[in-house]
């Protein structure tokens, strides 16, 4: 199965992935400017801890082996899938946030606005996670951790697509 990997070397806590993930999942419009302004405020599912002057560090759930959070919700709001991921049947949440409380990486995150719990889901259905997708420095991987052990691993260049556009390398000629 594909996990979120983290490079923490390449992270500048530049908040990319955060910004992506917000305006991709949670955001009406879909556009940054008009997202600035929506109510309620589009959240990520991805946070950025501050990692001093070296960068920051990505905090999304990993989608633990042994997940706490599974035992700990009182309404069975959360279940694992076929494929090994920890999901959130939403319907069903009823915002006690026990599950923030035991996960030992703080993934999931209060939606107080709707009294609810939101968490990655590593953006299932797509191709890749937006956060992964929307990271300049590639510091954020989507693969197989047994690709990652054989030395099969291929490190992906391009824009900044999940952020809605691509980055242009060179707009105006001199």
């Amino acid at each position: 199965m594909k996990s979120i990997l983290v490079d923490a070397e390449r992270c500048l806590a530049c908040k990319s992935c955060e910004i992506a993930c917000a305006l991709n999942r949670s955001s009406l419009s879909k556009q940054l400017p008009e997202a600035m302004y929506e109510t309620p405020s589009p959240l990520s599912r991805v946070r950025v801890e501050d990692a001093g002057i070296d960068g920051g560090f990505p905090v999304q759930c990993r989608h633990c082996e042994d997940a706490p959070c599974l035992d700990a919700c009182p309404a069975k709001a959360l279940y694992r899938d076929p494929e090994g991921l920890v999901l959130l049947r939403d319907e069903r949440c009823i915002g006690c946030w026990m599950c923030i409380m035991v996960c030992p990486f703080g993934a999931p995150q209060p939606f107080r606005h709707f009294r609810k719990m939101i968490k990655c889901d590593q953006c299932t259905g797509m191709d890749a996670p937006f956060c992964v997708e929307s990271c300049p420095t590639h510091a954020l991987l989507f693969l197989d951790p047994e690709e990652l052990a054989r030395g099969t691993l291929k490190i992906r260049t391009g824009g900044l697509t999940g952020l809605g556009f691509v980055a242009a390398k060179t707009l105006c000629k001199p």
